[in-house]
């Protein structure tokens, strides 16, 4: 009788240790661009295809918790005020950037390149014209050039956002952010913060491996997803040869891209983008409204 809770006990000491992940406060969490928004009213920058991490004054976590371990001088010198920003390394380099965020012993070798660019200060209470200035400050201060931020601009018209989209999407970026300039930072889906893009894009959760035919035989031919809402579909475009060989485990979130939904509400034309490292934060529902002030 003794020996079954012998054998549970040395069954949980040679369990590996799992990274603890830390209560990670709610991030600002962006809406969408829509036609007929002030466009003046907002500062506007790239949307980096980076890993988002915020930096507490001491360490840095990504958006969901888990510890995020660069080398020591990657950090040196930086302020003690948190931060939020984007680990980035370039246009498209996402997957290089994700690979060396997971590793819990990079080398400098490996981080070498990457910056944190930051684009908000989650405790300073001011608006985000405010805030921005403050980045400037904190950052010029640092000197380490790991640290960096986001430019931001001002734009005066839906034609010329829409340019600037043109501009950005040509030269392989994703698309645009838009932060109302008069806005405070608040937890939680707000219309302070929107996000434009040529495209749509969502997460889910892989449920299944469909195999593949002809020229994928023995290969993947598509998941099967879930998304959050429980709506199930297959995504089957959007991989690498590489990508069908070793597909996205059963359990793991997919980002996707798509254009519209089909008449049953599903994604039409859903095409793989890339595999997250953790679950999509939960949705709080609709975007705070935040009153329009005057435009400074």
């Amino acid at each position: 009788m003794h020996i079954l809770p012998s054998i549970l006990r040395c069954l949980l000491l040679c369990l590996p240790a799992w990274p603890v992940l830390a209560a990670a406060p709610a991030p600002m969490l962006a809406g969408s661009y829509r036609q007929g928004v002030p466009v003046s009213a907002f500062l506007v920058s790239e949307k980096l295809d980076g890993v988002r991490g915020r930096w507490d004054g001491r360490a840095l976590w990504t958006r969901g918790g888990a510890p995020i371990t660069p080398p020591p001088a990657f950090t040196r010198g930086w302020p003690a005020e948190p931060m939020e920003g984007e680990l980035w390394l370039g246009r498209g380099r996402f997957d290089e950037v994700s690979a060396t965020v997971r590793r819990v012993q990079a080398s400098p070798q490996d981080w070498r390149g990457i910056r944190f660019m930051v684009f908000d200060l989650p405790a300073h209470p001011g608006t985000f014209s405010e805030r921005v200035a403050r980045m400037r400050v904190l950052v010029d201060a640092t000197a380490n050039p790991s640290l960096a931020m986001i430019a931001q601009q001002r734009l005066h018209t839906a034609d010329a956002l829409d340019a600037e989209l043109a501009r950005v999407v040509a030269a392989g970026g994703e698309g645009l952010m838009l932060h109302r300039r008069d806005a405070r930072y608040r937890p939680g889906r707000s219309d302070a913060l929107l996000k434009y893009k040529p495209y749509q894009d969502a997460e889910a959760q892989v449920v299944a491996h469909l195999p593949g035919k002809g020229k994928y035989h023995g290969m993947l031919g598509a998941v099967l997803v879930r998304t959050p809402e429980g709506r199930s579909f297959r995504i089957g475009s959007g991989f690498s040869d590489a990508q069908r060989a070793s597909p996205p485990p059963p359990g793991s979130w997919v980002t996707y891209r798509y254009n519209g939904l089909t008449s049953t509400g599903l994604p039409r034309f859903a095409r793989f983008m890339r595999v997250r490292d953790e679950p999509p934060p939960p949705d709080p529902g609709p975007p705070n409204f935040v009153p329009l002030d005057s435009a400074r």
